[in-house]
């Protein structure tokens, strides 16, 4: 399963899915706790425009940005400021 989303804060978001903090969310109840794919934007109507892109593009090419950035799918988690 593959989750897109926005957040201005997405250390916190992680550890919330990673603690499963909202047991109804989608991201809980599709187990979608590890972080393979990230873009920083200083606007939050850049990144709402990129999430809705990315929303648009079919699994094939979503699998070619993660690709494109963490060929092993590591979680980055650890690796955020």
């Amino acid at each position: 399963m593959l989750y897109t989303g926005v957040t201005a804060d997405l250390r916190s978001r992680m550890h919330d899915y990673k603690t499963k903090r909202n047991p109804k969310s989608f991201a809980t109840r599709y187990n979608c706790d590890i972080l393979v794919y990230y873009i920083h934007f200083t606007h939050i109507e850049e990144a709402i425009a990129e999430e809705n892109r990315i929303k648009q593009l079919s699994r094939a090419k979503k699998l070619d940005l993660i690709f494109a950035m963490n060929p092993l799918w590591k979680d980055l988690y650890d690796t955020l400021d």
